[in-house]
């Protein structure tokens, strides 16, 4: 289902507002359910919310199934969106702040292109942090999640215990891990060759 940010179909028959649950940069998720919808989903951002459209007859379990999907969607499309070396630099100072009361302090955040084998690295002695090209067109909690392991890195250099229990700080780590792990996967099948109809 597109994600159509100018779309508003007809007048709600209910409205609900609750907060995202996935680490959205929003502050709230109102839904608006429309006689009107037959089968699109649709959403966008509205100040500091973001409004999910759909259709009356969807049940209260494929609502919240849909409300994930389209926060994904969301995310994805203003990953997409290139952020320069600068953006990044100021992500990594917002999320160090959110999750590390601000003890990560990076020298310098950028993209590079040479990182085809791993998607991030910390050098803590100069504290720089690279992250891979690869990453841009991900969705942005994965991205984050890139950021904040790198932070940690900044605190404890290497992957013992006590590194884990501080990247647990970020909620979406699991899922983020998951995200990239099938990243990682899909690269590894084998290609299927393409199949023409003469």
């Amino acid at each position: 289902m597109p994600v159509d940010p100018l779309h508003r179909a007809g007048k709600p028959q209910r409205s609900t507002t609750s907060q995202p649950t996935n680490g959205s940069r929003a502050s709230a998720i109102e839904v608006r359910r429309s006689t009107r919808r037959r089968r699109t989903v649709s959403a966008y951002r509205e100040g500091d919310r973001t409004v999910v459209l759909i259709p009356a007859r969807m049940s209260e379990a494929e609502e919240q199934r849909w409300v994930t999907v389209m926060l994904d969607k969301l995310a994805a499309q203003e990953s997409r969106r290139a952020l320069g070396d600068t953006e990044l630099a100021e992500r990594a100072q917002r999320l160090s702040a959110q999750y590390f009361d601000g003890r990560a302090r990076p020298a310098s955040v950028r993209w590079v292109t040479n990182q085809n084998t791993r998607w991030g690295s910390c050098t803590p002695s100069e504290g720089s942090i690279r992250l891979s090209h690869r990453l841009q067109g991900m969705p942005e909690y994965v991205v984050d999640y890139v950021l904040c392991h790198e932070l940690a890195h900044l605190l404890v250099p290497g992957h013992g215990p006590r590194f884990w229990r501080l990247l647990e700080a970020y909620p979406r780590t699991e899922r983020a891990r998951g995200y990239l792990e099938g990243v990682v996967a899909a690269q590894r099948l084998p290609r299927v060759p393409a199949v023409h109809d003469g």
